[in-house]
């Protein structure tokens, strides 16, 4: 029986061995096709009994060797490939690939010039190739995983899957790592020796790099560096540290954010804009930002930013800064805070299409932009206003449909310090209702359009001033109250070119405090005393109005010219309107007002309500308006159109003005002029409006039951005349590539802060926050380093002209008369300088003045902002790595705006 199984044994490794020897022979390519193996005609038979007493034998565990067979070294399949030959070499036991050689195993690919296999180390080399002109080509490429590297050349061992690489290039999270010896542990650990690494895209001659002695990688997590110096231009500088940390991720992290140091000539040296980020969640971030000053001042910045993919988004941030200045003892010493909140919401449209929720909320302290001293704060320095709002519509769809909504208002002013308010208003409306239409068809005539609406307005109003904001005085003066309004209307043709609309509007007007005037004996005065408690009134008015549309045109080419104006279209809309508004006489009471019993009648207890007092007077006026279109066909420049081309010559110019029957005087009011167009391809807005007065002025200037023109004057008196002018244009409207803002994210600033949605007032600037730059392409073809001049300069320019005429009372002046502009040019693929400026024409002088310098330095990034005049005098350098990895490698400086005597 032990023959047997030696037996066996023999004949397998007989098996083997002519099996093996085929491989000395050369491999055939994967793609080379192998004769089929012909089947044996012979045919074999085993004694079944035999085969059984051999087997039993075999599992007979006294017979089986201990010692464990040792698993195979290639765990997975082995493919490749190359161009020019593949080779096997029996003596050395190694595989050779030449030429676009590749090898793949499991998730590890070669790529190189020339691969060698060793299957008696059960390594693979992989190394470069000459061409013929003696030059070293097709460098290795190894990818493990998501690990991409290229060296010069490469060994890597199967069983250990270690690895020696040498003069590696790789990229990992937005570092380039260069080595000449590198050592591979495991797929989790990398060791570098005397390794560069840098943001530059340029491996061959990097703008800057850090020389570290030793590194140790752990791809996707970390980079641990040991004495490390930074390189700047091939040329070694002091900034070294013994030792770094860099953790490597393509989430969002927590971190630390550096702030910027600077000087105040008010309050000392500072540090600006530091703090710390965190990373909450996947849908909102939080960002903690402070100053401080050596003079003690300090400020706070709390900002998140959050988002639901097809739900919503927003952000919400808090700003507060203690400002000092000057030093106690001292006569101009003084401390103020001021604070301000912003909160911005959006909702996805197709989230909820029948309820929505928004916010833009901008309030706090009046002069918080004016004294606040951060530079991200520049461009809202000269906002005079600020508002939010804060609403929920929802909508019940039917028939009528039913809507709904509830909103919260603020609007402050800057220079006055008042603050109005609503807490909430809430508003419902009913659509429109045909009770005599027909079920089916159109509707027609009189009767059929007969409609009606209902509304409801309860709102809570608040006035306060900026220095009870937020406190409980605010509330002492609040006045709430609803408002019910039933229109009811109709429209019909009349003679066919001619539309009639009349209606009727019933209202009915609920407030919670009246007031009531006496006169007391006591004090010798009428007093005037508030009376909370239920009280309404109602009115009612009726209007109607006619109105047609009259087209003209003028044919030029039917009068024979030949002219590039084909014709000219003209559309007029008069319009007559007439209306009724009753006299609501029982709301008004009379009161005695002294001790011989005089009385005053003119007084309503709805006076100081919500909606204010009833109409006392009865009016029946006549209105009168005319609308004007102006538009011309020209002969196209483009000799292959076939249709001329429409120019919009006045996009509208109006008339109006009314005369009321039941006034005694003044029956005429202003004659109001207003007008608009747009020319230069839409790219110029002109707006213009006037008011002209038919009656005269007295001695004293106020306006007396006399015609001006039987007062030795002219038909009309001009009182008010504006005129805005506003005109954009850019390199690219000539060249017909797209356009673009430039300074997006600080004007988004702007906007935020209530600012304009231009740089005409400067922009908001932060050059150490790199989310103002996150939108530059930084791969623009026309940035590309060239030799040849570039002899197309992109630039762009805004230009916003307004004047104001004032003659209300003979003062015959000019208000206000300026002229701004702004803008950009780019000298070179990487030079540009802008700037923000104006002229006030009636003061003759400058407005406030930025002017922007820009450097785009490939890896690092130069900006210089200058306000050269003016209380806010000011500079600000900054030129800092553009990487969000070593963004916090800068140096900035700034100077802040002089103190002022």
């Amino acid at each position: 029986m032990r023959t047997n199984y030696f037996q066996i044994l023999l004949a397998l490794s007989f098996t083997v061995f002519i099996n093996t020897s085929s491989f000395s022979q050369d491999i055939p390519k994967p793609s080379q096709k192998v004769d089929p193996i012909p089947e044996d005609s012979t045919k074999v038979v085993i004694d079944s009994l035999q085969t059984r007493e051999i087997s039993e034998q075999i599992q007979d565990t006294t017979h089986l060797d201990s010692v464990k067979i040792k698993q195979e070294f290639l765990t997975d399949i082995v493919t490749y490939s190359a161009k020019d030959y593949t080779s096997f070499n029996r003596a050395e036991q190694k595989l050779y690939l030449y030429n676009e050689a590749e090898v793949t195993y499991g998730d590890m690919n070669i790529k190189s010039g020339i691969i060698v296999i060793d299957y008696s180390k059960n390594e693979v080399y992989a190394g470069r190739i000459k061409d013929t002109a003696g030059i070293y080509t097709q460098h290795p490429i190894f990818t493990q995983a998501e690990s991409v590297v290229e060296p010069d050349s490469i060994r890597f061992n199967f069983d250990t899957e270690k690895a020696l690489i040498f003069n590696s290039k790789t990229e990992q999270s937005g570092f380039n790592v260069i080595a000449p010896i590198v050592k591979k542990e495991n797929d989790s650990v990398i060791f570098m020796s005397k390794a560069q690494f840098t943001t530059s895209e340029n491996l061959e001659n990097p703008e800057y790099y850090f020389k570290s002695s030793k590194i140790k990688f752990v791809p996707d997590k970390k980079i641990v560096v040991g004495p490390t110096n930074m390189v700047i231009a091939n040329v070694p500088t002091p900034v070294a540290v013994p030792f770094g940390f860099f953790p490597l991720t393509d989430k969002q992290t927590s971190g630390i954010i550096i702030p910027s140091f600077g000087e105040d000539n008010n309050r000392g040296y500072f540090l600006q804009n530091g703090g710390y980020y965190f990373a909450v969640s996947d849908y909102a971030d939080l960002t903690v930002l402070g100053d401080y000053y050596t003079n003690g001042s300090y400020g706070f910045r709390v900002e998140s930013n959050y988002a639901f993919r097809y739900k919503f988004r927003g952000n919400v941030g808090f700003r507060y800064e203690n400002l000092i200045s000057s030093e106690k003892g001292f006569p101009d010493y003084s401390k103020s805070t001021v604070y301000n909140i912003r909160w911005s919401h959006s909702q996805d449209s197709k989230s909820n299409p029948t309820s929505r929720f928004s916010a833009s909320v901008n309030l706090g302290s009046s002069q918080y932009y004016q004294t606040s001293i951060n530079q991200i704060n520049t461009g809202n320095f000269l906002n005079n206003t600020m508002s939010s709002s804060v609403s929920y519509s929802k909508t019940f769809e039917g028939e009528p449909q039913v809507n709904l909504s509830v909103t919260a208002t603020h609007s402050q002013n800057t220079q006055t310090k008042q603050i109005n308010m609503t807490l909430p208003t809430f508003q419902g409306s009913m659509s429109r209702v045909f009770p005599f239409a027909p079920k089916v068809g159109s509707k027609k005539g009189i009767i059929h359009n007969i409609n009606f609406q209902y509304s409801a307005r309860a709102e809570n109003q608040i006035q306060t001033t900026d220095s009870l904001f937020f406190k409980p005085q605010m509330f002492d003066d609040a006045r709430a109250g609803v408002q019910h309004s039933i229109p009811i209307s109709t429209n019909f043709k009349l003679f066919k070119h001619f539309s009639l609309s009349a209606g009727t509007n019933y209202q009915e007007n609920w407030t919670f405090k009246t007031i009531r005037k006496y006169y007391d004996e006591v004090l010798d005065d009428v007093v005037e005393e508030t009376v909370n408690g239920f009280d309404a009134y109602r009115t009612y008015n009726f209007n109607a109005s006619l109105g047609t549309t009259i087209y003209g045109m003028f044919d030029f080419e039917k009068e024979g010219k030949d002219s590039r104006i084909k014709a000219i279209r003209h559309v007029m809309r008069p319009s007559i309107s007439y209306n009724i508004n009753p006299s609501f006489d029982q709301y008004y009471d009379s009161y005695v007002i002294d001790a011989d019993g005089n009385t005053y009648d003119e007084y309503s207890r709805f006076e100081e309500s919500i909606y204010g007092a009833p109409n006392q007077n009865f009016s029946s006026s006549l209105g009168l308006s005319l609308g004007n279109n102006f538009e011309a066909k020209v002969r196209d420049r483009d000799s292959t159109a076939t249709e001329p081309k429409k120019v919009m010559l006045l996009n509208n110019l109006n008339f109006s003005t009314s005369y009321n029957f039941a006034a005694d005087s003044l029956s005429w009011s202003p004659l109001r002029v207003s007008g608009g167009t747009q020319i230069l391809d839409n790219k110029m807005n002109i707006n213009f409006g006037a008011t002209l007065d038919p009656y005269a002025l007295d001695n004293n200037n106020r306006r007396i039951n006399v015609y001006n023109i039987n007062n030795n004057g002219s038909l009309f008196r001009l009182t008010s005349a504006n005129m805005t002018m506003s005109y954009s244009l850019s390199s690219k409207m000539f060249d017909g590539s797209k356009e673009e803002k430039e300074n997006e994210r600080g004007i988004q600033e702007n906007l935020r802060g209530g600012g304009r949605d231009d740089d005409l007032f400067g922009v908001s600037q932060d050059f150490s926050d790199q989310s103002f730059f996150d939108n530059e392409n930084e791969d623009d073809e026309d940035k590309k380093d060239t030799e040849f001049y570039k002899f197309k300069i992109p630039w762009t320019l805004n230009l916003a002209y307004a004047v104001n005429y004032s003659n209300a009372a003979r003062q015959n002046e000019i208000s206000s008369h300026s002229l701004m502009f702004s803008g950009n040019i780019e000298l070179s693929p990487r030079w540009s300088v802008g700037a923000s400026s104006g002229y006030d024409f009636k003061n003759m002088g400058f407005t406030y003045t930025q002017l922007r310098l820009e450097r785009d330095l490939l890896s690092w990034r130069m900006n210089f902002s200058w306000v050269p005049f003016s209380a806010r005098k000011s500079w600000y350098f900054f030129i800092g790595i553009k990487s969000n990895i070593l963004k916090d490698i800068k140096y900035d400086k700034r100077l802040q705006p002089d103190q002022q005597l």
